[in-house]
């Protein structure tokens, strides 16, 4: 293990950079010894030679004139440790970081306080973070890996015109704010990119950017090639799936696919196929990731959620999500967890209905099936005003944090009011990355409350229900029900998938009624009293 040491120095006082460095370094393997406030140079050197040192960290956090002398004798102090290859850092303002910088390369690495801990703990880990793609992993997997602790950020970007598009993701990539541009596109790119003549000029940038050709996705791409070098992904589209696959793994090398179960076609309005057609190819594309090793997810129970579903359905949906791509080969699965959906549930059952998924998933998991936790904010749940807005955000992901997410998509706080730009999400990644750094100091243990972990069981108990209801409808006739398009599709039309905002839709039943009931979204009678599945559904489980 290597050993190193670091104090503030001289009159300095300030040690709080000091021991998040030295705690940083302890996330990444090394012994540490923390020397405190006001070093003298010879304490040092005497610690360094004793405790054999291979790192010295230094602070200095005063006048710039006054550290500039005292860094030029500290560095003439240790010269011969310098030669040995003890390897020295410096942390202070950018003032006086500046005077480090002046004295010839004695300091390994400067931290000016503008590098995020992130790029901190890759520099104790040995990875020399320089302006080169190969600097930053450009696989999901890899990336959440080589991030731990922390989770990869992800924000929704995509404006009316290509040129702001374009503009914004490189201001977005040379901030280095996100690990993951997820492109929005318009509605016409999503549905009719490879039909022109389906296509509606005034519709042009409705959504998202207007990408038109394989080489509008390239250029959008190329102006992520810098910074951080982030990922990149967008929507999986409403038709033509296969091709537009083979073009975003082309043109973007897309992070990984998102995709639904139920939803973006005719029962939404936002794709032209039947629900029992798109169900099926939505099932065709998990295949053709899968067997591409290209990691998957569902985008699937937060659109029951949105929709006023009840928190038993948004859970059955998240299994079902899962189940579906386990079984068509998905090697690597995304597990959605959108928080606030719908948005007046209490921060207490939200977090119960989340564990409930990820305890109902869990077993699906393999030594060919990983499960990755992605969390988020309730794309409704954001006020207008602005600064009740940040807060919410910051809130949001601090509870979300009690997941241990891998990734973290950062919901922007102008969600309300406009499709954010490249300051907003830089801005609302700032947020966000505060909220994650509170959190991982350490939370309090809001996952084992008892009330937390009553409803947590009682939702699985649900949710095992409404499953064992769609497999009766089956009646014996399918092998796996809970994979087949047709039993899916008539799960939907038989109200057992079911959301009071379906009411009128010629593809679902919509008789479901639900209301917020102790913070829990619940499933009511004519009464507005609370029901059980056993009884909505119980002329499916005789």
């Amino acid at each position: 293990m290597k050993t190193v040491i670091a104090g503030a120095l001289g009159e300095c006082v300030h040690v709080a950079g000091v021991s998040n460095f030295l705690r940083l370094a302890e996330q990444a393997g090394w012994r540490t010894i923390f020397l405190g406030p006001a070093v003298p140079i010879e304490t040092f050197l005497e610690v360094a030679r004793r405790e054999k040192a291979d790192l010295v960290g230094v602070s200095y956090r005063l006048t710039p004139e006054t550290g500039e002398r005292l860094l030029a004798e500290f560095a003439e102090s240790a010269a011969d440790l310098h030669e040995q290859g003890v390897r020295f850092a410096f942390g202070g303002t950018p003032p006086v970081s500046r005077k480090a910088e002046a004295l010839k390369g004695f300091f390994n690495q400067i931290f000016d306080g503008s590098q995020s801990r992130e790029e901190v703990l890759a520099y104790l880990r040995g990875e020399n973070l320089t302006s080169d793609e190969m600097s930053y992993p450009q696989s999901t997997i890899e990336r959440i890996l080589w991030k731990q602790p922390y989770p990869l950020l992800r924000h929704h970007f995509g404006l009316p015109t290509m040129a702001t598009s374009i503009e914004g993701i490189r201001q977005i990539a040379e901030a280095k704010a996100l690990d993951v541009i997820s492109l929005g596109i318009d509605q016409d790119a999503q549905a009719n990119f490879f039909h022109p003549e389906r296509q509606s000029p005034r519709a042009t940038g409705a959504g998202g950017v207007p990408v038109r050709s394989a080489h509008d996705y390239r250029q959008l791409y190329q102006a992520s090639r810098t910074g951080n070098f982030p990922l990149m992904r967008t929507y999986s589209g409403t038709d033509d799936f296969i091709r537009l696959a083979e073009m975003y793994v082309e043109t973007i090398n897309i992070a990984w696919c998102a995709i639904p179960l139920f939803w973006f076609n005719l029962m939404d309005g936002r794709g032209p196929l039947t629900l029992e057609e798109s169900i099926r190819e939505h099932q065709r594309v998990m295949a053709w990731y899968g067997n591409r090793g290209i990691p998957v997810e569902l985008n699937e129970p937060h659109h029951w959620g949105m929709r006023d579903a009840p928190d038993v359905v948004f859970v059955t949906s998240a299994y079902l999500s899962a189940y579906n791509a386990r079984a068509f080969g998905v090697k690597d699965y995304i597990a959605q967890l959108m928080f606030n959906s719908p948005p007046n549930l209490s921060d207490a059952m939200d977090l119960a209905k989340m564990l409930a998924i990820l305890e109902m998933i869990s077993p699906l998991e393999n030594d060919n099936f990983r499960i990755w936790r992605q969390t988020r904010t309730g794309l409704l749940s954001y006020p207008l005003e602005d600064n009740a807005a940040r807060a919410h955000l910051a809130t949001s992901i601090y509870l979300q944090m009690s997941l241990k997410p891998h990734i973290i998509h950062i919901v922007g706080h102008t969600e309300a009011d406009h499709a954010a730009t490249a300051d907003d999400v830089i801005a609302a990644s700032l947020a966000a990355r505060r909220s994650i750094e509170n959190a991982l100091a350490g939370q309090p243990g809001m996952s084992f409350d008892p009330e937390i972990q009553a409803r947590k069981k009682h939702l699985i108990e649900q949710a095992q229900i409404t499953l064992q209801a769609i497999k009766n409808i089956a009646g014996g006739r399918v092998a796996d029900p809970l994979i087949d398009p047709g039993v899916l599709n008539k799960a939907v039309i038989l109200g057992i998938m079911d959301a009071p905002q379906l009411k009128n839709n010629r593809f679902a039943a919509g008789k479901i009624s639900t209301r917020v009931l102790n913070g829990s979204s619940e499933t009511i009678n004519a009464q507005g009293e609370s029901i059980s599945e056993q009884k909505r559904l119980e002329k499916f489980l005789n």
